[in-house]
């Protein structure tokens, strides 16, 4: 093998991933994974990498590629000891899908508008997973097909509810959808009284549903939604933190309405520099592209 140099050819991270594979010399660790441990790994490379692009830092974000890139190499090599499809097979297999999905840019689909392009994916995409499963184009295929159940919650939510929104199965205004998360919160209030927790929970996961719902019809991505609160609430819950600690005092020490009062401020803070955060990224902004279709290739 040769030195251990770091490389730009893929070649290099394919011969890497080969040695710590192989038995004997390669690592103990490396040896004892298969796809279901890896699995995990590979989903938290992804959000890592959604992560990095939240954040803006494009120098996190060049390594957390790099790190996705990694779980993918990983998952081939062990598929590649089975004799089941090995990297090159991947690379095949994605540049045959990208060809095969762009009619209209490799091949004689030419001059469509956006929305006749958007048509045309769905169209192909839904034949191939029809050609996949075996089902005949005069067989019935579930409306509901192809959402996968490893998705995170949310993301699966939404899934759903667009292929169910194609079929007509669809509420018609975001008011109505408003209105369905309060019936859900009165629900849940009346299973809290009856002291049955398994139907408290049910009803929790009916109004996380509705509420994935009306985030969708609002033209709102429920998961970066959520996202954003979570880095709102470490933010602001950092600040009680940093202010008890000024006090000599921890969150422990602390009353529930001192630390409320606390949160109070640090949000009064954050809306007073608003204003001026956006018009300091104004200017970045405006020269942004549009964000492609999100999950096209799944």
């Amino acid at each position: 093998m040769k030195s251990p140099k770091p490389s730009r050819d893929i070649g290099r991270l394919l011969e890497i991933m080969a040695a710590l594979r192989t038995p004997g010399s390669g690592c103990p660790w490396d040896l004892e994974q298969n796809f279901a441990t890896i699995a995990p790994y590979t989903l938290e490379e992804a959000y890592e990498v959604a992560d990095a692009i939240v954040r803006e830092n494009l120098a996190d974000l060049r390594e957390e590629l790099g790190d996705l890139l990694l779980q993918v190499v990983f998952h081939a090599r062990m598929a590649e000891e089975q004799g089941a499809f090995d990297f090159g097979d991947v690379v095949e297999a994605i540049t045959a899908k990208l060809l095969r999905r762009h009619p209209h840019v490799f091949g004689d689909a030419k001059g469509l508008s956006p929305k006749a392009v958007e048509h045309l994916w769905e169209r192909i995409k839904t034949e191939e997973k029809r050609a996949k499963s075996g089902v005949r184009s005069n067989e019935k295929r579930s409306a509901l097909a192809g959402v996968p159940m490893a998705l995170p919650a949310l993301t699966r939510a939404l899934k759903l509810q667009q292929k169910a929104a194609k079929v007509g199965f669809d509420w018609n205004d975001p008011m109505a959808v408003l209105g369905k998360i309060h019936e859900e919160a009165d629900e849940i209030a009346a299973e809290i009284a009856g002291g049955d927790r398994r139907k408290v929970a049910a009803e929790v996961g009916d109004l996380l549903f509705a509420v994935v719902n009306l985030a969708r019809h609002l033209n709102i991505d429920p998961e970066a939604a959520v996202r954003a609160t979570n880095l709102k609430f470490g933010r602001r819950f950092s600040a009680i933190e940093a202010s008890l600690a000024k006090r000599g005092k921890t969150p422990k020490d602390s009353t529930l309405a001192e630390m409320d009062a606390l949160w109070n401020a640090a949000k009064a803070e954050e809306r007073s520099q608003q204003p001026m955060i956006r018009a300091a990224l104004k200017p970045r902004l405006s020269k942004r592209r549009p964000a492609r279709r999100s999950g096209r290739l799944r």
